[in-house]
């Protein structure tokens, strides 16, 4: 008998997805079945396919601000160990005196 395996990543994924695409749905204004019975069957294929952009230009916008943040914390590091000055960690560890 084969091991059994994880569930995929994509599976984990649903939920958030899920929610992500209904709070789209409902800015875009789509008739109200949508959210009442989830039923997607009455929508044109661009209705479908403007949730499922909008969505993608989230996700895209949500890496490029959490990159851009990343990227902000690792150059106050590099600076403050540049000039000698304790990391945010070393701060908060210190005791006070």
């Amino acid at each position: 008998m084969p091991a059994r395996k994880k569930k995929p990543a994509k599976a984990r994924a649903k939920r958030p997805l899920d929610s992500l695409k209904y709070e789209v749905a409902r800015e875009l204004n789509l008739p109200k079945e949508v959210f009442e019975e989830g039923d997607w069957g009455n929508l044109s294929s661009r209705q479908c396919g403007a949730v499922g952009g909008q969505m993608v230009r989230r996700m895209i916008e949500a890496a490029r601000k959490a990159i851009a943040e990343e990227a902000a914390a690792q150059a106050i590091a590099g600076f403050q160990s540049g000039l000698g000055l304790p990391l945010e960690t070393e701060r908060d560890t210190t005791p006070e005196s």
